[in-house]
C-alpha cells in the first residue's frame, strides 16, 4: 500500500490500482485469517444478548 502511495505521487497511472488491489487484499483475504484467529475457541452464545444474559446483566447491575 505504501508503494501504491510512492507511485501516486510520483503520477505513475498504476499507483491507484495498486491501492485498490492491496486494500481489496487486506479486507478480503488478511481479515477472515484475522478473525478465525480471534475466535478461535469462543463460544457465540457468550456474545449474543439471550434471556440468561439479560439475567446476568440486571443482576449485575443490581448489586452495584
Amino acid at each position: 500500500m505504501t508503494y501504491g502511495f510512492y507511485l501516486n505521487k510520483n503520477e505513475m497511472p498504476y499507483g491507484e490500482k495498486f491501492i485498490g488491489v492491496s486494500v481489496f487484499i487486506g479486507a478480503f483475504i488478511y481479515m477472515p485469517f484475522f478473525l478465525f484467529y480471534r475466535w478461535k475457541d469462543k463460544s457465540l452464545k457468550d456474545y449474543t444478548l439471550t434471556e440468561e444474559n439479560i439475567k446476568k446483566i440486571k443482576n449485575s447491575n443490581q448489586k452495584k
